[in-house]
């Protein structure tokens, strides 16, 4: 592993440790800034407005990438995380939190621009194991994340944001040092007929990949919004009882993307691990939603993780149909539609499991199952033949 990509990695750990430090806290501050206990709607649209301005932000910031160099970018993205915790530290009105949370969508480029930059430093054949080594590092930094705000948020409210700022300007160090010299020269596109100059068109053309991807992303959303309630309503779970499970789905998910999906790919192809990903996704959805007991569940964890392999083996692939040279702009497009899905996706499973929680709760694990449907008839109707490397 070289210096620079091991420096991209730590950057996406410390980016995933920041967000997640201000997790415990954040329905305090809003209260206390506020001035009300009843925070109404506020707490959902503080959450989804970075999701709304990335949407527009993303594939802007991909193409500034592309003209501009990865690192800066990324520099970027960090001082505007930086700022952002910042304002959340001493902000006294709502107003200024708001602020703060546009400027950081504005800026946060970290995840589309480390994918672009991981293409640029990685052979076309290795880069399943590459996004799954990258989706690891955001994991380990999402549990590390939550346990260290919940610690610091004890002492003072405003405590784990000053230390998010902390984190993103070592970021920006460790960015400025690893990445001192020449940058890394763009791999140059092939001239395969696949791998057309980034257009409306070429979007277009790969539109049965684009909307599998989106799919994914939305299916993903199903245990961000409801396993917490889930597990209170069906398993009688505490919260205590509910983060040792979050913690260790991550830990589980954090192996899985670093040591399984890259010989798994190599082993039985793209596509095949891609079904395979799929298959343990469903099946996980469709057990869970039968389940009666809390320890099933937590005997699931493993498969649910298996699901990720879904991910980075999907990225690979709309990934290896674009031309090196745009990838920047690409992944922001890709980055616009995980913002998407992280926008509608929430409020209407959230709706769809109120709705059907009375009868059965586990109906909105059964519909995130069926959409493996759809999305498996997509990658087959976009995806190239698969081969097997040599």
């Amino acid at each position: 592993m070289t210096l620079r990509f091991a420096t991209l990695l730590f950057t996406v750990t410390l980016t995933a440790v920041g967000i997640g430090l201000s997790l415990p806290v954040l329905p305090q501050l809003l209260a206390e800034v506020g001035r009300t206990s009843d925070l109404g709607w506020h707490y959902g649209l503080y959450l989804g407005t970075y999701a709304c301005v990335q949407f527009f932000a993303s594939p802007v910031l991909g193409r500034l990438s592309d003209r501009f160099g990865r690192v800066p970018l990324l520099v970027v993205s960090a001082a505007g995380a930086a700022l952002n915790y910042l304002f959340l530290a001493a902000a006294d009105t709502l107003a200024l939190l708001y602020v703060g949370r546009v400027l950081a969508g504005l800026t946060g480029a970290t995840m589309a621009v480390a994918s672009a930059a991981i293409t640029d430093l990685t052979a076309e054949a290795d880069r399943p194991r590459r996004f799954g080594q990258l989706g690891a590092a955001f994991g380990v930094g999402f549990i590390v994340g939550p346990a260290l705000g919940g610690v610091l948020g004890a002492w003072s409210t405003r405590a784990p944001f000053v230390a998010a700022a902390v984190l993103e300007a070592l970021n920006i160090a460790f960015l400025l040092v690893a990445f001192r010299g020449p940058a890394a020269e763009p791999r140059q596109a092939s001239d395969a007929p696949d791998k057309a100059p980034l257009s409306a068109r070429s979007l277009v053309a790969l539109w049965p990949l684009l909307t599998a991807f989106f799919l994914l992303c939305l299916i993903g959303e199903v245990g961000g919004t409801v396993w917490t309630l889930y597990g209170q309503d069906r398993f009688r779970w505490t919260s205590m009882v509910v983060g040792v499970s979050l913690a260790g789905f991550g830990l589980c998910h954090a192996v899985v993307q670093a040591l399984i999906v890259g010989p798994v790919v190599a082993r039985v192809g793209q596509r095949n691990a891609f079904w395979l990903g799929s298959a343990a996704d469903a099946a996980a959805y469709l057990a869970v939603s039968q389940a009666t007991d809390g320890l099933f569940a937590f005997l699931l964890l493993p498969l649910f993780s298996l699901g990720g392999i879904a991910m980075p083996v999907m990225q690979t692939m709309l990934t290896d149909r674009v031309s090196e040279r745009e990838q920047g702009t690409f992944q922001g497009v890709l980055g616009s539609l995980t913002s998407l899905a992280s926008t509608v996706g929430p409020a209407g499973i959230a709706l769809l499991y109120f709705a059907t929680r009375a009868d059965n709760p586990g109906w909105v694990w059964i519909a995130g199952a069926l959409c493996y449907v759809p999305c498996v008839l997509l990658v087959l109707r976009g995806a190239a033949p698969a081969t097997r490397p040599a």
